[in-house]
């Protein structure tokens, strides 16, 4: 079993999601304190349960884990203002943030509403900046790791994908910059590109839907989590899990623009999917 992270707690968002159960759980079995959010309070004290039955009490890996919960709607100021008054009235410090939580709407941009695009914009880029910004300065002792999970829709622009895209590329870039700005610092950070995971019963319909394709494409949370995991252990800059989705990035990245766009374009316009 790998060392905890350190001395502090690990934050997970999206704590309540296939990937951010994942996470939860690697973490749990490491032995590292959990600081776990989203929206349900009633699905984050379930996990909670579950941590503590499956992977403290019972295998006997972190009988001096620590589970902290606090329902958090990231969208909503207040909601995220009243979460770090609990980290600060509880004392507690971070040697670990997970940055998962995300809002996958797939619809041409016309499509959107107002408040669906602001949603989106909010849930996957502006609050897992502004979390981050807040939990770095309350960091055990000066160290640091940092998880975001972005996508390798974020490889490339996608018509018909375009806002989801274009805030998961944001990610990859932010984060690739934040390393650099902390180097030396005791933080390291690493952003992960998955391709499609087996979460949620619409998602894994939309995998088994694009055929081979998809199957070469997906991985389980647990794959994700465990991998993404070892990538930061061994201070990675970016990690795409899977070899076919390494070859994929590799394409897009050599391929003319306008082919891969094209590409993209005919394969995602019938596809459509709001929020969930």
């Amino acid at each position: 079993m790998k060392e905890p992270f350190g001395g502090g707690y690990v934050f997970i968002s999206g704590a309540t999601g296939g990937i951010g159960k994942a996470f939860a759980r690697v973490f749990a079995v490491r032995g590292d304190k959990l600081f776990l959010t989203g929206r349900s309070a009633d699905k984050l004290a379930a996990l909670k349960s579950e941590l503590e039955r499956e992977y403290i009490k019972d295998c006997g890996a972190g009988e001096n884990t620590r589970i902290l919960t606090f329902p958090c709607d990231l969208t909503d100021e207040k909601s995220v203002k009243e979460m770090l008054a609990f980290i600060d009235g509880q004392g507690v410090k971070f040697s670990g943030i997970i940055n998962v939580a995300g809002v996958d709407i797939q619809k041409p941009f016309v499509a959107y509403t107002p408040e669906k695009l602001s949603f989106q914009i909010k849930v996957n880029a502006e609050s897992t900046l502004y979390i981050t910004h807040a939990l770095l300065s309350r960091r055990e002792k000066g160290k640091m790791r940092i998880i975001t999970i972005s996508s390798m829709s974020g490889a490339s622009p996608m018509p018909y994908f375009a806002t989801y895209s274009a805030t998961k590329a944001m990610l990859v870039n932010f984060f690739t910059a934040l390393r650099y700005e902390l180097k030396g610092q005791g933080v390291n950070v690493t952003t992960v590109m998955p391709g499609g995971v087996y979460t949620r019963p619409d998602v894994i319909a939309d995998i088994k839907g694009q055929g081979l394709w998809g199957k070469l494409s997906a991985k389980s949370p647990r794959f994700v989590a465990e991998k993404s995991v070892k990538a930061s252990d061994k201070n990675k800059m970016k990690y795409i899990p899977g070899f076919f989705n390494k070859f994929l990035y590799f394409v897009i990245k050599i391929a003319p623009e306008r082919l891969v766009l094209r590409f993209i374009a005919n394969r995602w316009k019938k596809q459509t999917k709001d929020a969930f």
